[in-house]
């Protein structure tokens, strides 16, 4: 008797083998609730938000007529860019960008005319409008320079004074960059390599330490005599050649740069 008994006992060590499967099973239960749940929350929209933003894009394009929804952000669209048909046709992003682009750099150009004008001192520099930016080129090395010297004249700091007092306002990097015309430079340089990166350095210095214009915006070179913008050996030449350049560098992007001289307003000003 006590042996059958024995036998019908169950063995605890070998109870719900089978169910094992369980914990499994569970966990991926657990993981498919979590990522319906997210799914979920991916996929509800904001009904305001979409309203407004539908609104927003009609009347951009010009489909309806809005007089509560905000459209003052964004990209605003100049009238001559839209297309001739009228069918509401954007033009191309850089465009619009490079016009902006353009029309900053004529204000500056416009602060910087009447500083100098301010001083009867508008017929010392030659502007112009490129895809590097604005440069304000300093023209004839005598009239900002003694001649062979990097000393600056009393014009080139009241010069400085009025284009410095602009400068240190716009947050563009600026190159300062020395030019000589094709002469054989003599002592004390021994070659227009340093007669030019002297002159443009020294224009540097003033605009750092006169016009507080912070120095990690601003940087000088000297080209010596490798980037001519006149041909012929007169003295208007020379001079034009005997030059420093302040850039205003353009802070846009390449691509937008690029249309800058293609722009009709980007001309040459005195």
């Amino acid at each position: 008797m006590s042996v059958r008994q024995r036998r019908r006992s169950p063995r605890t060590d070998e109870s719900h083998v089978d169910e094992r499967w369980m914990a499994s099973y569970l966990d991926m239960v657990t993981v498919l609730m979590c990522m319906f749940i997210v799914l979920f929350a991916m996929s509800t929209v904001d009904q305001e938000k979409f309203a407004a933003l539908r609104d927003s894009l009609a009347t951009g394009f010009g489909q309806t007529a809005s007089d509560s929804t905000d459209v003052s952000e964004g990209l605003i669209v100049p009238k001559e860019l839209v297309d001739q048909k009228g069918e509401g046709f954007i033009a191309d992003a850089n465009t619009v960008l490079a016009n902006e682009e353009l029309q900053n750099l004529e204000a500056l150009r416009a602060r910087m005319q009447k500083a100098l004008a301010d001083h009867n001192l508008q017929n010392t520099v030659k502007f112009t409008i490129d895809e590097r930016g604005l440069t304000v080129g300093l023209i004839g090395g005598e009239t900002f320079f003694a001649t062979n010297s990097t000393q600056l004249s009393s014009t080139a700091n009241d010069v400085l004074d009025a284009l410095g007092g602009i400068i240190v306002d716009v947050p563009n990097q600026v190159s300062v960059e020395g030019h000589a015309d094709y002469r054989k430079s003599v002592a004390p340089f021994p070659t227009n390599w340093e007669l030019s990166s002297g002159r443009a350095t020294e224009v540097l210095r003033h605009l750092v330490e006169s016009c507080d214009v912070p120095g990690k915006r601003v940087k000088s070179v000297g080209y010596g005599d490798t980037r001519p913008i006149a041909e012929g050996t007169s003295d208007d030449a020379l001079a034009l050649n005997r030059r420093v350049d302040i850039v205003v560098l353009s802070d846009a992007s390449e691509e937008v740069r690029n249309l800058l001289a293609e722009l009709p307003e980007a001309t040459p000003t005195s």
